[in-house]
């Protein structure tokens, strides 16, 4: 005799019921053809798509951290060729670099008597642009007047260094008014470099010009 689903005990209601439950689930996922199962051929699709959507976004990961790191790099090297413009500029700035000189002489008290521009000399990479000085003072501020043309913003190089004690030269107090305290008169060649930029015509007739005191 066939028993009614209610008749049955409470504990097999809920396994039947929960049997049940999963039978439909099941049904309803792999039965094609239903609304489950339509869902989740889509949702299997999607995640196929999503796999090599987050792999291409991990890699750009790592393209946005190496752009960053040039980024870095390039603002350095900005930086760098900034400096570099101003210790060999572009320019020759030939008049710039005279009061720079001229500057330098007047704070460590020196006398300029003679600055004289020699040819340009052309090299593979740039310029070089020499001047022949004449100056005199007292032998410390020479020395000073040294150390300052090195601390200058643009790159010098002396060279060609002679120096007189006065006294040695009979024609050194008879030329210009010697400053109390001067004990050397001397004479050197101090070069510059430029790199001149394309179009820039590069003039190699020589200057002179004397500063007297």
């Amino acid at each position: 005799m066939a028993t009614s689903f209610r008749d049955w005990p409470w504990p097999l209601q809920a396994l039947g019921s929960v049997g049940l439950a999963v039978v439909l689930i099941l049904a309803g996922l792999y039965i094609p053809g239903l609304p489950l199962a339509s869902v989740r051929d889509q949702l299997e699709s999607t995640q196929a798509e999503l796999k090599p959507l987050e792999s291409e976004v991990e890699s750009l990961r790592v393209y946005k951290q190496r752009r960053a790191e040039l980024q870095t790099e390039m603002d350095a090297l900005q930086k760098q060729l900034a400096t570099l413009q101003t210790i060999v500029p572009e320019d020759k700035q030939t008049d710039d670099f005279i009061l720079m000189v001229q500057r330098a002489a007047l704070s460590s008290g020196v006398s300029i008597r003679s600055l004289t521009a020699k040819p340009v000399v052309q090299k593979p990479y740039y310029f070089e642009m020499p001047f022949d000085i004449g100056a005199d003072g007292p032998y410390y501020s020479v020395l000073d007047f040294f150390s300052k043309l090195g601390r200058l913003s643009r790159i010098i190089n002396v060279g060609d260094l002679k120096l007189t004690a006065i006294g040695t030269n009979s024609n050194s107090n008879t030329k210009f008014r010697v400053v109390p305290g001067t004990s050397v008169t001397g004479e050197f060649t101090i070069t510059t470099f430029f790199t001149n930029p394309a179009g820039q015509t590069t003039t190699t007739t020589a200057k002179s010009a004397s500063v007297r005191r």
